[in-house]
């Protein structure tokens, strides 16, 4: 039911002409990869052809600003996993609006969400506390408005796979999809 090319398909409908992006099936690790002399568009390299993985660097892409997306990786630095008490705070708070962003895409798709703490081999971590930061960014964009780019892509989503337009209703605290 979920093809990573229906997403391919449906993001290029919305913003290969407007914006000279294409989402991309990588073999490896995702990257965010500006255009240059060898590639006419900017390109979102999701890893491995999983869908979850292209629902998250969407979401990083939806809320990169202009000058950001010029950059490789939007210019963000990644600590990887094993990461200290300090550098996993870090990491959750720049990780809060994509993952809110994330998890409204996965709903729009009828696709299950789960926040990613990304610290497997590191410190313990309060991973339902983060849930709930992530939980009030999305209450906080259905009241405000999600990003532009998020918004014309949830209402693509939505549109092909039958989901009805976000509401509070549709997320669950726990970070699953409601059926």
């Amino acid at each position: 039911m979920h093809h990573y090319q229906d997403l391919i398909a449906i993001f290029e409908q919305c913003f290969l002409v407007h914006e000279n992006t294409q989402l991309v099936a990588g073999e490896g690790e995702p990257i965010y990869l500006p255009a240059d002399e060898k590639h006419a568009h900017h390109r979102i390299i999701f890893a491995h052809g999983f869908f979850a993985s292209a629902l998250h660097e969407l979401s990083h892409w939806c809320i990169a600003g202009k000058k950001r997306r010029l950059l490789v990786d939007f210019g963000y630095w990644y600590e990887p996993d094993g990461r200290n008490e300090q550098q996993q705070a870090a990491f959750e708070q720049v990780e809060i609006k994509p993952q809110a962003v994330e998890w409204a895409l996965a709903v729009s798709c009828g696709f299950d969400f789960s926040v990613s703490c990304d610290n497997l081999s590191g410190i313990e971590i309060d991973r339902l506390g983060f849930q709930h930061r992530v939980y009030d960014q999305v209450l906080i964009y259905l009241e405000q408005g999600f990003p532009a780019r998020a918004q014309l892509l949830i209402n693509a989503l939505g549109e092909f796979y039958g989901v009805a337009p976000l509401q509070r209703g549709s997320f669950d605290y726990r970070g699953m999809y409601l059926r």
